[in-house]
């Protein structure tokens, strides 16, 4: 174990999980999902709950994911804002609402940020999907051709410093319902990390998201 010092604190570090300490009572993970087995392996040898806040898991690690949960409390969610969640179960309520509805997903975010569409976007889409089995999430648009009717339109925007704006636009050919999340601070992130941490410490094992939460 290191120290790293930051301001008045110091805070214990580990090249590697053989060398971490495992007297802890979560784990959070901010990190890449190249580090999902590893950390798994972690938490499941250790017996230690574990929230996932890194997006980006390919399928395989999606099963592990799964897998895991089987024997230690998982709290996995594309987005920690719990204004996030909210907006899932709005825009779900409204696609159930308006059955014949047409639905496109704008995400912003600032310009390091390396996947696209975001993980949360795709997330927004699979939730939908949950009340209109039908429709498929399709990334960007571009060339010749009509938009299909069972598409849920994706689009991404990379500029600036922006931390994360989702917009949900719910149409027919008369009206249309535009639901929309902006992030102001990337500190909600890491207090929606702490309540999921907080409810997640007890629980039995199992696969935990924001509406366990909410």
């Amino acid at each position: 174990m290191d120290v790293t010092a930051t301001g008045d604190e110091t805070i214990p570090t580990a090249s590697s999980f053989d060398l971490a300490n495992a007297n802890v009572d979560c784990i959070i993970d901010f990190s890449h999902h190249a580090a999902t087995a590893a950390l798994l392996a972690f938490a499941v040898k250790n017996h230690l709950p574990l929230v996932l806040a890194t997006t980006g898991q390919t399928e395989e690690e999606r099963a592990a994911i799964r897998a895991a949960a089987e024997k230690t409390p998982i709290f996995f969610a594309a987005n920690y804002s719990l204004g996030i969640a909210l907006l899932i179960e709005l825009a779900k309520k409204a696609v159930s609402l308006m059955p014949g509805a047409e639905i496109e997903i704008v995400e912003t975010h600032h310009d390091r940020k390396a996947d696209a569409p975001s993980g949360t976007a795709l997330a927004i889409a699979e939730a939908i999907r949950e009340v209109r089995p039908e429709l498929a999430a399709h990334t960007g648009r571009a060339g010749y051709g009509k938009r299909t009717p069972n598409e849920i339109g994706i689009h991404s925007i990379r500029m600036g410093d922006a931390v994360g704006t989702h917009e949900v636009l719910i149409g027919t050919k008369s009206e249309t319902i535009t639901l929309k999340h902006e992030a102001h601070s990337r500190a909600l992130f890491a207090e929606g990390a702490l309540a999921a941490a907080e409810f997640l410490i007890g629980k039995p094992a199992g696969l935990y998201d924001m509406r366990s939460l909410i």
